[in-house]
């Protein structure tokens, strides 16, 4: 018997990465898990030899996630937990604004979050204690990485949802955290690079970071099953920073 055992999680973009990982640690703690995923077929037939449920769905399409929901519940029962961790990066210079890939950005980075936290809310009221969890990013406190302030926009905007959520949810008993990680050695951070430019962009982290070291999906899952735990039930409206302790922030005020 496992930690959640008789717990029912929500990943979306589990398939690859971070939500990968997430969605399999919940997995080996007993829990009945499904994902939500957008491209990867090949991946989510893996899961669902595992006994994941792999639901395909793009969370920045309301209709598709008001489905997923349905399916959820029809199959695994309600959804204790849901974790919100689909998400975009395209980078681009300040000036090299593009509206289609900015937009892409706040549709799955942010009304992506909504839409499933709306969707899954009469689930997660039911079970009298639900848990949501955000995946942000330390680029939304303020990294001094370039090309990536549309994206920083966007997981700015996830933590003070998160924050909101936290509070408005707060009545019915439900908890809401983020997590922002930081450099993670995932499809997102090394895609369109040769294997020479991942180096040299981890090399480039870990020069910026107290612990000298970049972060794998693994070690942002931990902190996730600990948020969704009952030994944080003393814990909303957070966002706990996970990134090896980044030193190059850009200011030091909010």
């Amino acid at each position: 018997m496992g930690e959640f055992s008789d717990k029912v999680v929500m990943v979306t973009g589990g398939t690859r990465g971070i939500g990968r990982a997430i969605a399999e640690a919940f997995l080996r703690e007993g829990a009945r898990v499904a994902v939500t995923y957008a491209r990867s077929d090949d991946k989510a037939r893996e899961l669902e030899r595992m006994g994941i449920l792999a639901i395909k769905c793009d969370v920045a399409n309301r209709d598709e996630v008001r489905r997923a929901a349905e399916i959820v519940s029809n199959k695994l029962g309600d959804v204790n937990i849901l974790i919100n961790n689909a998400g975009v990066m395209y980078l681009m210079p300040f000036e090299s604004y593009n509206e289609e890939l900015f937009d892409r950005m706040m549709g799955v980075n942010v009304k992506g979050i909504i839409y499933m936290t709306l969707e899954f809310l009469p689930q997660l009221k039911r079970t009298r204690g639900g848990v949501v969890i955000n995946i942000a990013s330390n680029a939304g406190i303020g990294t001094a990485f370039e090309g990536t302030t549309y994206y920083a926009i966007t997981k700015a905007a996830v933590i003070i949802l998160t924050k909101r959520m936290a509070f408005e949810l707060g009545r019915y008993g439900i908890r809401v955290n983020a997590v922002a990680p930081g450099w993670v050695e995932t499809d997102m951070t090394t895609a369109n690079r040769t294997p020479e430019e991942v180096e040299r962009a981890k090399a480039l982290v870990r020069s910026r970071t107290m612990l000298s070291t970049t972060g794998v999906p693994e070690d942002i899952a931990n902190v996730v099953l600990f948020l969704a735990s009952d030994r944080a039930r003393y814990i909303t409206g957070q966002t706990i920073v996970a990134d090896g302790g980044r030193i190059d922030y850009l200011t030091h005020g909010i």
